[in-house]
């Protein structure tokens, strides 16, 4: 652990405030499930939860049978960093942060289907990633008891690939089958 040198104290509610600068840096943002660790040194230890993190096998089963099925490469991102992927460059996005072009449109709640021949301009999946590596992408949030828990995107790198309604299908089931695992 890192010693950041800031001081805060419990108030009388037991509540205590999370640095701004220690949110910014962590992505921790209002409303955020945060796991509460003790252990036995008697430190208490908060760890931001993913609900996508804990069904990290599953996604594995999902993001390798798109990518078998449909060809293209396959994401299961929480909101803040990939936690599956299948096909080329799969080690490309191992556990990266998400960027902020794709935090945002995961915010507004929308699908987007992004074809570079149909004039779409791809979004950056990762904070370092190159944009002009796609052709295609279908992005779907992943929504569970109405909150954003992640989102879903099929990528293609194929020069004038396109990703179909059947691609766009496919990931809005894919995408709303993993929100109804994770309300049960």
């Amino acid at each position: 652990m890192r010693a950041t040198g800031i001081v805060r104290r419990i108030d009388e509610l037991g509540r205590v405030v999370i640095p701004k600068e220690i949110r910014r840096t962590l992505r921790i943002r209002e409303g955020d499930p945060l796991e509460i660790f003790t252990d036995h040194d008697g430190e208490v230890v908060l760890k931001k939860y993913s609900p996508i993190g804990e069904i990290a096998a599953i996604a594995r089963d999902y993001t390798d049978s798109l990518h078998r099925s449909l060809g293209h490469i396959a994401l299961i991102c929480d909101r803040d960093a990939v936690v599956s992927s299948a096909g080329a460059g799969k080690k490309e996005y191992a556990e990266k942060g998400l960027s902020q072009e794709l935090d945002r449109l995961m915010q507004a709640r929308q699908t987007a289907v992004l074809n570079v021949v149909s004039g779409g301009q791809p979004l950056p999946v990762t904070a370092d990633d190159r944009v002009e590596s796609y052709s295609a992408q279908v992005i779907v949030p992943i929504l569970s008891d109405g909150e954003i828990i992640g989102c879903l995107l099929l990528l293609s790198r194929d020069a004038g690939q396109e990703m179909t309604e059947i691609d766009r299908k496919v990931a809005e089931t894919t995408a709303a089958i993993i929100g109804r695992q994770m309300e049960q």
